[in-house]
């Protein structure tokens, strides 16, 4: 799994960038994003890739977690796909930001200005959904059906934390990637 802090639509290129020369990899990734991404000039081919859209909202959020589940284990291991990613702030930095800060404060967590704090509820159905599952109380190595050449899938191995930085806490935004706004810029990106 690879979670990633989410500031603007130009995180999503900053991680192709740095996913482009790693072989199959982005082939073999399923994307979390926002229903509203599925009308856009990518989503069909984000729903034909097998990517999930989620809906936001109390109204929604129970119901969609079920709908995740149920994508993972209908696509996920049919389509062959190895990585998941998930922007665990749930939206943009500037419009998350307020919401977390007052929600931090209630329950006396941290102040917190450059990210929010992580909603958990894909977070937690990936875990449980994609994890190897116990055997006799053990994390088994192994988990769901057979694939085509008989062996068991393996479990989700690893959880990759992407941190991206913008200088001056300015990101880039899918415009300006296209059209060049702003003059070029270092972005620090910190993998762990």
């Amino acid at each position: 799994m690879v979670i990633v802090n989410h500031q603007s639509t130009g995180d999503v290129c900053t991680l192709m960038m740095c996913l482009q020369d790693k072989g199959m990899v982005v082939q073999k990734m399923m994307w979390l994003m926002d229903h509203v991404f599925k009308y856009t000039n990518f989503g069909l081919v984000s729903l034909i890739h097998g990517d999930f859209f989620i809906r936001q909202g109390k109204a929604h959020r129970d119901k969609q977690l079920i709908y995740l589940k149920d994508h993972l284990e209908k696509y996920y291991h049919s389509r062959d796909r190895k990585w998941i990613v998930l922007f665990p702030e749930g939206g943009f930095l500037r419009k998350r930001r307020e919401t977390s800060q007052l929600f931090a404060k209630k329950r006396s967590l941290p102040h917190l200005t450059h990210v929010t704090l992580p909603r958990i509820g894909a977070t937690h159905v990936i875990l449980k959904t994609l994890s190897a599952q116990q055997e006799n109380g053990s994390v088994g190595s192994e988990t769901g059906t057979p694939n085509q050449t008989g062996n068991k899938r393996k479990g989700l191995q690893w959880v990759i934390d992407v941190t991206i930085a913008y200088p001056k806490a300015r990101p880039m935004d899918i415009q300006t990637w296209i059209f060049g706004y702003r003059p070029p810029t270092v972005t620090h990106v910190h993998y762990r």
